[in-house]
């Protein structure tokens, strides 16, 4: 006899599926704030350090997709459970190292755990929640998660650096990750999947694994090696060589991976490029913001991280109080459209950052309107989930993931490295370090207007909801 779930139990789901990615999100900004500390202790060079970070987000990045498709074969609730085990005990690993290698080989290791539960818990969302006023609040949920987890790890990180010491980013993990498993196990319903027997495509999941990783190591060294080298050019045909094998695996595989037959949805590709597009933009500015705020008007690393909690608070007013209702009411498209329009005036807004600026008059009003953030991606979230089939919610979630990580760390990747190159300009030719750090961080919040305005193109173009659908013409 199946057990039928009732409304508050998988309302408790959500909130161990929230609590579980919260775990992952948190920790990626925590650490950063731990860096300098690390390096102190273990005695990383300044180009070794980058790896604590890199490590994680190349098998983070990497194993998204082949996640999704496990979750869909073995069970998702199975395949959640495990990567919460496999970061709690590799969090275990990164607090007691003794050494840069055994830290960044947990870092690995923390990456592929991470990408385990990121992969399946957005499907689960999406299964549990069939109703679209209760998706549209779950989703408002799982996205505020995402986003405000970055901000309010700054914070913390600051906070249990300063007086617990670092190893205590990542051994924080422990209690948190096995409760996280305790309640996984007692709410989340036991869904089996046919098997590795249903769709085991080795040889896909090779080349889209190696594929994807090399991309992502490709953009984070980018910045160390320089985008015009060859080396740069070079590891990047080479991971587009091994994608485009991958899709041309997935044609003529008895059991694909991933069927191609759901990238034909115009809403499911076309989400993912616009969410590439809008979270180049996005983390990009988090990233390019903190070091305004640092080096430019001198705050500390926890002072930053409590400047950027308005915008936390922004999205989950917005995630939580109103898009599910904004988007039942107007559809998703609109929502998409309105979200992406207050975050282009974001970024217009700190174009005009001056290098003696105040934080009252010139960054809080753009901070306030990261809300837009807050509505934009559970629209988004909907759009990039729309397949047909049940069963694949799994590889539809490891495809939505596997492109929001690419897009932020792209952003981050190309944002920094244009700020910087515009700050060495101006200092070359005798500017104060103030005025040229400033005039490179506002090229970069240019950028990021840009790709908020190529995002509200596509979203125009390609995206269709029912009722614009049938608005077009037979």
């Amino acid at each position: 006899m199946t057990r039928t779930r009732t409304a508050p139990s998988r309302w408790s789901a959500l909130a161990v599926l929230c609590a579980g990615t919260l775990m992952i999100i948190l920790d990626g900004s925590i650490v950063t704030v731990a860096l300098p500390a690390v390096q102190r202790e273990l005695g990383f060079s300044a180009s070794g350090l980058t790896w604590t970070v890199n490590a994680y987000l190349i098998a983070f990045g990497g194993l998204l997709l082949l996640a999704g498709r496990l979750g869909d074969l073995l069970g998702r609730r199975r395949v959640f459970v495990a990567g919460l085990v496999v970061f709690t005990l590799a969090s275990l690993l990164c607090g007691i190292a003794g050494s840069p290698e055994a830290l960044i080989a947990a870092r690995f290791l923390q990456g592929a755990g991470g990408a385990l539960v990121s992969a399946v818990g957005l499907g689960m969302v999406v299964t549990l929640f069939t109703e679209p006023v209760e998706r549209g609040k779950a989703l408002g949920a799982y996205a505020f998660t995402g986003s405000a987890g970055a901000s309010i790890g700054q914070v913390l990180g600051g906070v249990i650096t300063d007086t617990l010491g670092w190893g205590w980013v990542f051994l924080i993990n422990l209690p948190i990750g096995a409760a996280a498993v305790f309640f996984a196990l007692r709410i989340l319903q036991d869904d089996r999947g046919p098997g590795l027997s249903g769709g085991a495509d080795a040889l896909g999941a090779a080349l889209v694994t190696g594929g994807v990783m090399l991309g992502v190591y490709t953009i984070v060294q980018a910045d160390e090696h320089g985008w015009a080298t060859g080396r740069t050019a070079g590891l990047a045909a080479l991971s587009l060589v091994l994608l485009a094998g991958f899709l041309a695996r997935q044609a003529t595989a008895a059991s694909p991976l991933l069927r191609l037959g759901m990238l034909r949805a115009r809403n499911v590709w076309g989400a993912n490029l616009v969410q590439m597009l809008a979270l180049a933009a996005t983390y990009g500015f988090q990233v390019v913001l903190a070091l305004y705020l640092q080096n430019v008007l001198g705050y500390g690393a926890y002072e930053t991280g409590l400047a950027m909690l308005p915008a936390a608070l922004a999205i989950s007013v917005v995630s939580l109080g109103f898009s599910a209702r904004l988007i039942t009411r107007f559809g998703q498209r609109p929502m998409l459209l309105t979200g992406l329009g207050l975050l282009f005036a974001l970024f217009l807004l700190l174009t005009r950052l001056p290098s003696d600026g105040s934080y009252l008059v010139d960054v809080l009003p753009a901070l306030l309107l990261a809300g837009g953030f807050g509505l934009a991606m559970p629209a988004l979230t909907g759009l990039g989930m729309s397949v047909e089939r049940p069963e694949d919610s799994g590889v539809a979630s490891g495809l939505f993931n596997t492109t929001q990580q690419i897009g932020s760390a792209l952003g981050v990747a190309v944002l920094t490295t244009l700020a910087a190159s515009r700050t060495e300009s101006l200092t070359g030719r005798g500017e104060s370090e103030a005025f040229a750090l400033t005039d490179g961080f506002r090229l970069a919040f240019g950028i990021g207007a840009g790709l908020t305005a190529a995002a509200i193109v596509l979203t125009v173009w390609i995206l269709r909801t029912r009722s614009d659908i049938a608005k077009l013409p037979a």
